[in-house]
Order: C-alpha cells, then sequence, then structure tokens
C-alpha cells in the first residue's frame, strides 16, 4: 500500500488543499446536483488520480517528483473532458472521433497507473487480463473466444460510456461512499472513537478477558460509522492491541480478535461497508433491505469473536482490567451524546425508505452543525441559552425536510463566521478541514478500485464472459447446490488474496451472483455470500490484508495472526452457507420451515441453532467452555455443531440431541471436578 501522507512542506499543504476542495465538490454535488451524474463521475475519477499521484510525488525525489506531479495534474485534465465535451459527446454517442480515442486510452492507463501505485499489482494485473481479453478474445477457443471488436469500441465501453471505468461503481463512490466516509471522518474527528473506546472499557472492561472484549466492542462501534476493516485496524487497534498484550493475551491472538472484529464493521449495520452500498445499487433493492438481512448475520459473527475471546480468557486466567481504572460508560455517554444524534438520524432516515444520497447529505450537514455549534454552545454561560440554542439549530436542521439544503447551509455559513472571529474557534474550523481532507484521503482505495474495476464490468458487458462462467456454475448446482456454493466461495477466497473487499464483491457477484440466482437462492442472500467471503478473504491466509495491518502493531507475523483469525472467525465461513439453506437467517423469504411454523418462528429457530453451533465451536477451538475439554470432548462437540449447521433430513434432530448430551455431560464432569481441584488447591 502507498504511503498515504500528504508529505513534507509546500508540496503537502498543496495536496490538503486539493482535498479539501475535493471535498467541497462532492459536496456541492449530493446537496443541489448540479452537473449531469457523467460529469460528477469523471471529475470524481480526476480528483481520484490528481490525489494519488501528487501524494506519491510528495514521497519521490528528483526528476520523478515532477513527472507524478505532471500525471496528476494530466489525471485531473482528462477527468474534465466529459464536463467541457459533455454535448457533442452525447450527440456522438457510439461513433468516437480520434480525439475521444485518444483521451480515453489515456484515462485507462492513468486509472491502471494510478491503481498500480495505491494498491499493489495484482489488481491491476487481473483487470489488464481481462482488457486483453476484450481485445484479443476473438482468438481464443469456443467456448472462451467472442465476437471481434475494433479498438474504437473496447475504448468507447471503457471511458465514453457507463460501463466502463464511469460505470455503477464509481457512480456509488462519486455519491453515497464519499458522503459516508466523510459522515465518518468528522465523526472520528469529533470524538467519536474516544467515546466508543470509553463506553467499550465502561461496560466490558472490567470482565474476565476485559482487554479483549473491548476490542470486540469498540470496532463493532466503530463499524456503525466506518465500514473499512483495515482503517477499524489501524484505528481501534492502536489502543486495544496493547491493552490485550498486557493482560496476558498472546500477541497473535491479540492481533487477531482486532483484525477479526474489525472486518466484522463491513457487515455492521446500519453502516456498512461500501460493499452495501454497491450491492444496494446493483440488484435495484433499498440499502435498508441490505442493511436489515446484515442483522442477524452480523450479531452471530461477533457474537462468535466474543465467545472466542471470553473462552481463551477463562482458560488461561485473565482478567480484566480493575473496576477503578475503568471509565464511567454512562459518563462517557453524557459527554458526547450529542455525537450520537447524527448517527441516530442517518440509521431512522436510512430505514425510512429515504435514499443513501439523501440520507447521507442530511446526516453529514447535521454531524457538520454539530461539531461547529459545540465550541459556540459552551461560551454560552447560562443554561437556558445553551438549550435555545441547541433547540434552534435542531429546528433549521429539521427545515431540511421543508425548504432543502438552503438554509441548512446558510447556518453553517453563520456558524463559520462566528467561529473565524470567536477565540478558539479557528481550531474547530481547522478540525473541520483536516475532516474534509481526511475523508477524500480514505476515499482514495474505494472510488480508485471502484473506477479500475469497471472496466473488467465493462469487458462483462462487452463480450459476455460471465455467462460462460455462470453457465458452468448452474450445470454443476443442478446436480450439487453445496459444490457451487464451495466453487464460489473459493472463489471469493482466491480472488480476496490480491484485492480489496469492493473489487471482490463486484467480480465475484457479475460472475457467480447470477448463477446463484438461477438455482433459487434468493437475490440479497446470493450477493451476501459472495460480499461475506469477500471479506473473509481479508482474514485467510495467505494473504490477508487486516492480518498484516494488525501485525506491525501486534508484533509478530500477519501469516501467524491471519491462521488464528481465521480459527476466531468461524461464524463468518459458516453463516453464509446457512443463509442459502434457511434465508430465514437473513430475515428474507423462502425458508423450508417458514412454510411449517411461520416465519417469525423459523427465524427464532435458525438462529437458536446458530447460537448453539457457535458455543460448540467455540469450544473446540479453545478446548475449554464450562472447564478443560478432551480431545474425544472437542471431536464430539465439533460433530454436534457440524450436523446442526448441515442441512439435510434429521440432522437437525441429531444435531441437537448430541449437543444437549455433550453439554449435559460437560457440565455434570466439569461441576463433579471442582471440588476435588479445590481440594488439591
Amino acid at each position: 500500500m502507498m504511503d498515504l501522507a500528504w508529505g513534507p512542506g509546500a508540496l503537502g499543504k498543496a495536496v490538503f488543499w486539493i482535498a479539501v476542495a475535493f471535498s467541497t465538490f462532492q459536496l456541492i454535488t449530493a446537496a443541489w446536483s448540479p452537473l449531469a451524474s457523467q460529469i460528477v463521475r469523471s471529475v470524481h475519477v480526476g480528483f481520484l488520480l490528481l490525489m494519488v499521484f501528487t501524494i506519491a510525488g510528495n514521497h519521490a525525489r528528483g526528476p520523478m517528483r515532477t513527472v507524478l506531479w505532471g500525471l496528476g495534474l494530466l489525471s485531473f485534465a482528462v477527468g474534465l473532458y466529459h464536463w467541457v465535451f459533455y454535448v457533442a459527446l452525447i450527440q456522438r454517442a457510439g461513433d468516437p472521433n480520434m480525439m475521444d480515442i485518444v483521451v480515453g486510452t489515456i484515462a485507462v492507463i492513468l486509472v491502471f497507473e494510478g491503481a498500480r501505485r495505491l494498491m499493489g499489482a495484482s489488481l491491476p494485473i487481473i483487470c489488464g487480463g481481462f482488457l486483453l481479453y476484450g481485445l484479443f478474445g476473438e482468438y481464443l477457443p469456443a467456448p472462451l473466444d467472442h465476437r471481434p471488436f475494433d479498438y474504437s469500441q473496447v475504448v468507447d465501453q471503457m471511458f465514453l460510456g457507463t460501463e466502463g471505468i464511469y460505470g455503477t461503481p464509481t457512480y456509488v463512490s462519486s455519491s453515497f461512499i464519499f458522503l459516508f466516509i466523510l459522515f465518518g471522518s468528522f465523526l472520528e474527528r469529533a470524538g467519536m472513537i474516544q467515546l466508543f473506546n470509553d463506553f467499550a472499557m465502561g461496560t466490558v472492561g472490567h470482565t474476565r478477558g476485559g482487554p479483549a472484549k473491548v476490542s470486540v466492542v469498540s470496532s463493532a462501534l466503530m463499524g456503525t460509522i466506518n465500514g473499512s476493516g483495515v482503517a477499524n485496524v489501524v484505528t481501534t487497534g492502536q489502543f486495544t492491541i496493547p491493552l490485550m498484550k498486557k493482560f496476558g493475551y498472546k500477541p497473535a491472538f491479540a492481533g487477531a480478535v482486532e483484525a477479526t472484529a474489525s472486518m466484522g464493521g463491513q457487515i455492521m449495520p446500519p453502516v456498512m461497508g461500501a460493499v452495501a452500498f454497491i450491492m444496494a445499487e446493483t440488484i435495484d433493492v433499498p440499502y435498508a433491505d441490505i442493511a436489515t438481512a446484515a442483522i442477524i448475520p452480523a450479531m452471530l459473527y461477533f457474537f462468535t469473536v466474543f465467545c472466542m475471546v471470553h473462552l481463551e480468557a477463562c482458560k488461561h486466567g485473565l482478567v480484566g482490567l480493575p473496576k477503578s481504572e475503568c471509565p464511567s460508560a454512562w459518563k462517557a455517554f453524557t459527554q458526547r451524546w450529542y455525537l450520537l444524534a447524527p448517527l441516530a438520524v442517518l440509521v431512522w432516515m436510512l430505514f425510512s425508505g429515504y435514499t443513501p444520497l439523501f440520507a447521507g447529505t442530511v446526516g453529514l450537514a447535521l454531524t457538520a452543525m454539530i461539531v461547529l455549534g459545540t465550541p459556540i454552545a459552551r461560551r454560552l454561560n447560562v443554561t437556558a441559552l445553551r438549550v435555545v440554542f441547541w433547540v434552534v439549530l435542531g429546528i433549521i436542521s429539521a427545515s431540511f425536510f421543508e425548504f432543502g439544503i438552503n438554509i441548512v447551509a446558510l447556518t453553517i455559513a453563520v456558524l463559520v463566521v462566528i467561529l473565524a472571529f470567536m477565540k478558539g474557534g479557528r481550531e474547530t474550523l481547522q478540525i473541520s478541514l483536516d475532516s474534509m481532507a481526511e475523508g477524500a484521503r480514505n476515499a482514495l482505495p474505494v472510488g480508485v478500485a471502484c473506477a479500475l474495476v469497471g472496466t473488467m464490468i465493462g469487458v462483462f458487458t462487452l463480450t459476455g464472459v460471465a455467462t460462460t462462467f455462470a453457465t458452468f456454475v448452474v450445470a454443476v448446482g443442478e446436480n450439487s447446490l453445496m459444490l457451487s456454493l464451495i466453487l464460489t466461495m473459493i472463489a471469493c477466497l482466491l480472488l480476496g488474496m490480491g484485492l480489496p473487499t469492493i473489487p471482490n464483491y463486484i467480480i465475484t457477484a457479475a460472475i457467480a451472483g447470477p448463477a446463484l440466482l438461477s438455482l433459487g437462492v434468493p437475490l440479497i442472500v446470493s450477493h451476501m455470500f459472495v460480499f461475506y467471503f469477500g471479506i473473509m478473504a481479508d482474514l485467510t491466509p495467505p494473504v490477508a490484508l487486516a492480518a498484516f495491518a494488525a501485525a506491525p502493531i501486534a508484533g509478530v507475523s500477519g501469516q501467524l495472526i491471519a491462521v488464528t483469525a481465521t480459527r476466531i472467525a468461524v461464524a463468518g465461513y459458516v453463516v453464509p452457507f446457512m443463509a442459502v439453506y434457511a434465508p430465514a437467517l437473513m430475515l428474507q423469504d423462502g425458508d423450508p420451515m417458514a412454510a411449517v411454523i411461520g416465519f417469525w418462528p423459523a427465524v427464532a429457530y435458525v438462529t437458536v441453532k446458530a447460537v448453539l453451533a457457535i458455543i460448540l465451536w467455540a469450544g473446540t477451538a479453545t478446548g475449554y467452555l464450562l472447564g478443560p475439554i478432551s480431545l474425544v470432548e472437542r471431536l464430539i462437540a465439533f460433530g454436534a455443531a457440524a450436523t446442526l449447521i448441515a442441512a439435510l433430513p434429521l440432522t437437525d434432530e441429531i444435531g441437537f440431541a448430541a449437543a444437549i448430551a455433550f453439554l449435559a455431560w460437560h457440565y455434570w464432569r466439569t461441576k463433579r471436578a471442582a471440588p476435588e481441584a479445590a481440594r488439591r488447591a
């Protein structure tokens, strides 16, 4: 990964202000929509590449610095091409002239080079292979061949239409995703990380294995505002991993807990990872439906991690922090409760049917008003005046729904002017600028990946190659749905070895999603299946991005952390398969059990089954439940859990019977062994 620090001196400040300008552009286009979508997408990519190349240039020396800055400025100029020639491009749609072809070629090359510098060579190589397939696939043997395409047709698909680098992924990045990243950046700068950490410390820090449980709770909470697993690792992990090591957890286990919990942020409603927004747009369903489907699996995921850290602590006798050293969760809430208001409004709007773009704009505007209004409110010594001040701001915020963004924007401008002339106010303005710049910088990996993977989607739609793989998966699935699911899982994990979650999902969803749907898997479940294993790829050896992000903090190898994280995150590998055979787990229709006992009883049934299996698997993995578990008992527990997960005749009955028998035996044996252990002591 490229170093994303701004760089030294005047050039570093220049990139900082470019980032602020980028965020300003995105805010204006989100709030007032003054430009056509195609123009917004192209300028969005232009800003992304401008920042990537200029940041890289600031870390280079000699002539290379000048070259990289030149590439950045060229990228931005190419990003303005659709704006300048918008009408002409529409008039000659499907018939590009020579300048279109030249500029389009340059644009594609710049996207590939920017992605290579930002994320490494893996994704550009894969996308480059598909691009070559689009150009020369006609020479391959059947059924891989396709009809011939002129070079101008390929460039037209990649650059001038909405199926290439300016396709759906870039549209989502330039609208929903950027706003939510910026939203998270403002909340983090305003103190949300401290609120989450203090709340987690106050609630579970003093319990057995408290430091690890703090990691789980704080990472789950961070997932509500930050859908990036790696970003969660490097933010909460700086605090939680050293704390876990201090209280006796092995470094590899500490790093694995943080990596596993942080990756869960991408599936944690209400603000999930960027993939959730792309999924909603791809399959044309409300984002709220995606978030609803993720609720129970996300809870099961974090329940798994919580069980693992608790049993590990019990096994090794690890204690929590002294109660006196833990902050008060209630005090943390009362001091910073107002930071939760934008998040609450955002959640309400998303689940009330508002578009993510509208909800994100409102949430961000409300956050800005709170951040800018807090220093002013603190200067009002009379409580009644502070109350009146916040009530007025609340009424103005609510007026957004009636009168639009203008009155809110005017209020924010007034707050900015007041702070500019108020003692201490400029520090708040600087925090706001830092948040805007930080948000733009955090958007780079997501945005560039979306632009580059658009080339692959363009080849899919141009050649129809995705149909070939889908046909193969369907043919396999006619005899064994499980085998088709395993093939899809392997594809996701293999792609995830070198790809971030977003391109992983886009590629596999385009190839395998339609195949699973045709095999009878519900629409959202089929795409969530792909999504989950794209996330698990970041924890699965040999290339586990989240594990390697935790490695420098933990002080051990990323491979060792990845192996441990795979054991901790067992639910992440199991729940998607369960949901295919029992869609009620994702609150979807089509569950066979629902036809027998009703929808909500079926939801309760499959959830209880999953919880019981997770407890047994956690005991198997750690070798401890109420007490130590022998090897034979671990095998029995594992078998009972596996039987509960399997969707075959009588497996549920066998699984429940085996689980109850094992737990009863374990309870009796542990209780009998306790007095003997006390006498020996």
